[in-house]
């Protein structure tokens, strides 16, 4: 039990130490050797956590998918008012948030093998199919308590997303921090807009 405790620990450690120099090398260019010497260790420690480069990417996208995911788990809803946690879902969603959880170029470098590997797509899948049903469901229970006039949670939850994924991939070439402010605010009117709430109230401090 212990050691496998330690095996864990270890291979969390290498992952972070691998992400930290992929934000400085890229991930192209981030080699074994150059996560040893980041952790100060051999290469061979690595290799016995890692039996080589393309395992240890997968475990680096699954660090990013842990990471992307954190978005919903550093919130609790539980027992708030359905209108008021899905509003707060959005703030959380349309903010910089993402761009402190992970590293735009790192992210976008380990999503570009989706084209290229077949489980890293579907691990990608996964997550985002995940995230989506999760909204799909707040949105459900706005509906079920009249808050909101719409007949597909699901689809209204797709919408919302594919705004939040296309504002994200514009903004990353948008330099001016007003100007990505300006945006960002912007594309969360126009996802509460779809939203079709009923009850302006709760909105006022959401917008």
């Amino acid at each position: 039990m212990g050691r496998k405790s330690i095996s864990i620990i270890r291979r969390q450690q290498i992952i972070e130490a691998f992400y930290e120099v992929a934000k400085i090398e890229g991930l192209e260019n981030t080699s074994i050797a150059k996560i040893a010497k980041k952790m100060s260790i051999n290469p061979s420690l690595i290799i016995h956590y890692f039996k080589n480069r393309e395992e240890l990417i997968f475990g680096l996208i699954e660090f990013n998918l842990e990471k992307y995911s954190q978005i919903y788990q550093e919130q609790d809803f539980s027992g708030k008012n359905p209108l008021v946690a899905l509003l707060s879902l959005l703030d959380r969603l349309f903010s910089k948030g993402w761009n402190y959880l992970y590293d735009d170029s790192v992210y976008y470098s380990c999503y570009a093998l989706i084209f290229r590997d077949q489980k890293i797509k579907n691990k990608y899948r996964e997550l985002h199919d995940s995230l989506r049903n999760m909204l799909s469901e707040a949105i459900q229970k706005c509906i079920e308590e009249g808050s909101v006039e719409l007949e597909n949670a699901k689809q209204t939850a797709e919408l919302i997303f594919i705004m939040v994924e296309g504002a994200y991939y514009y903004l990353g070439m948008v330099d001016s921090e007003s100007e990505y402010d300006e945006k960002m605010e912007n594309y969360k009117k126009q996802a509460i807009n779809l939203l079709k709430i009923t009850d302006s109230t709760p909105i006022s401090n959401h917008v």
